[in-house]
């Protein structure tokens, strides 16, 4: 496989304005699967809330008291009305509140995001846009440019920094994100069908990308 790749450049209103070549020793020599199903695990446990509660037999409102007696009812013999066996006992082996995070160490997570990108520049699912600024919200005028370069669906799209009014016209468009590139994980990148960067979050990520290679 070449050692470089382009990547189309695009203009807000979807005129074509060349390709930008990629060298992909910034990104990954490969895809690693085990590693990036490891972080996907990690983003999404650690999105969980784990709040789910159920009451085991010691904590249920019944007394504790013999229903009735222990022969000469003709009745199966009962000890507690807070038994499992019963509506309104305790749950058996229930859920209880608990943390589900974890974490796997920072390299890891580099090189996972590292392999994402590698999946998304080597299938062509990377456009660089040239011209997008949004002066004030303006959901309409993002959606139109999406849909100049030809980007249906969800998308993630890169900035260099904050950028509050573009991130307040597009969170009303089903699937967008936008994120500064020094922000992006490799979930994210993932679930993304496009990836969509702004010229100047482009060349941050490939100035950063390359400071990770030579470290």
């Amino acid at each position: 496989m070449s050692s470089t790749v382009t990547v189309p450049l695009k203009g807000a209103g979807g005129e074509d304005k060349g390709q930008l070549e990629v060298h992909l020793d910034r990104f990954d020599s490969r895809v690693r699967y085990t590693l990036l199903k490891e972080a996907a695990l990690m983003y999404l446990a650690n999105e969980r809330v784990g709040t789910h509660e159920t009451k085991t037999r010691s904590e249920v409102n019944y007394s504790n008291k013999k229903p009735w007696k222990q022969k000469g009812t003709g009745r199966a013999r009962s000890g507690t009305r807070r038994s499992p066996l019963w509506r309104g006992g305790g749950i058996i082996f229930g859920p209880h509140a608990r943390d589900y995070s974890f974490s796997i160490n920072r390299k890891q997570k580099r090189v996972a995001l590292r392999s994402a990108l590698f999946a998304k520049v080597r299938d062509g699912q990377v456009i660089v846009v040239d011209g997008l600024h949004v002066g004030s919200p303006n959901t309409k005028a993002v959606a139109q440019v999406l849909k100049s370069i030809g980007v249906s669906g969800g998308c993630l799209i890169g900035t260099s920094s904050h950028d509050k009014n573009l991130y307040l016209s597009a969170r009303n468009i089903p699937g967008v994100v936008v994120a500064p590139v020094k922000d992006f994980n490799s979930l994210q990148v993932l679930n993304a069908r496009r990836v969509v960067l702004l010229k100047d979050a482009f060349d941050a990520l490939m100035e950063g990308l390359g400071k990770g290679a030579e470290a």
